[in-house]
């Protein structure tokens, strides 16, 4: 039988969102984790890296302290729009848990799947537990696993990111079914590792980390989750994103 993260769980799990115009969607999603963390007693932090927002993010983040707990929200701003590889690393120097939750601020990945993440690991003992679109059952198998999905994307968007994960399975076998995801969990010392390897910056970096991540012999299960596109504000994917894929996919093919 899994083990049950209801179990008591002495570990601490730090969250590090990056964010650039979150004003409206901060408080949210600092609520739905709050809440998560506290009903099945999990000790917590959010590490919130902002880039200079200047919609007030910053503010509405400091406001949150305020009712969390200074010890609960920690705000580590940078000084302008430095990319998302750099701000895990920046989050990373002041994280005190010993798994690390990466996510998107923006309330396209709900904390409800955070802890079929921490079941799935403590079951099998998992390095890394990466959210996927493309599933319908976890891998290890997990029973309160549901299909996953998209919602709220066009069909553009949709044919972008299976030919994106079509593309990188294709040429580099990552054993995963979603490399352009980015809600997962590590591993702290892991998770320091496989970032000190990655090289690409972007919308592959998330790719690049799967994939250094096999070559490193870590265990990685996938739990199924439904993305919804963002509520409020705009997708930060263009078109530059696109082609520096394509040639990061290349990149790995040939380097790693």
């Amino acid at each position: 039988m899994q083990e049950s993260f209801t179990a008591t769980d002495t570990h601490k799990y730090s969250v590090i969102l990056p964010t650039y115009n979150e004003r409206k969607n901060l408080p949210i999603i600092v609520w739905l984790l709050a809440n998560v963390f506290e009903k099945h007693q999990l000790a917590w932090e959010i590490i919130v890296v902002d880039d200079a927002s200047p919609d007030g993010t910053q503010e509405v983040a400091k406001q949150l302290a305020n009712v969390y707990g200074e010890d609960k929200l920690v705000l580590k701003p940078r000084a302008g729009k430095l990319g998302l590889g750099t701000a895990y690393i920046h989050g990373l120097n002041f994280v005190t848990g010993d798994f690390v939750i990466i996510m998107d601020a923006d309330f396209s990945h709900h904390p409800k799947f955070i802890p079929q993440f921490i079941s799935l690991q403590k079951a099998h003992n998992l390095d890394i537990v990466t959210g996927t679109r493309y599933r319908s059952s976890s891998k290890p198998f997990l029973r309160e696993a549901t299909p996953g999905g998209v919602h709220g994307w066009d069909l553009k968007r949709k044919l972008v990111s299976r030919g994106a994960n079509f593309l990188a399975d294709t040429m580099l076998s990552p054993g995963v079914s979603d490399l352009t995801g980015s809600f997962r969990l590590y591993r702290l010392p892991v998770l320091r590792h496989i970032i000190a390897e990655t090289v690409s910056k972007g919308y592959v970096f998330q790719m690049e980390m799967m994939v250094r991540a096999r070559a490193l012999g870590y265990t990685v299960g996938e739990v199924p989750i439904t993305f919804v596109d963002r509520i409020f504000g705009e997708s930060k994917l263009g078109a530059d994103e696109i082609v520096s894929y394509g040639k990061g996919v290349w990149a790995l093919f040939t380097g790693v």
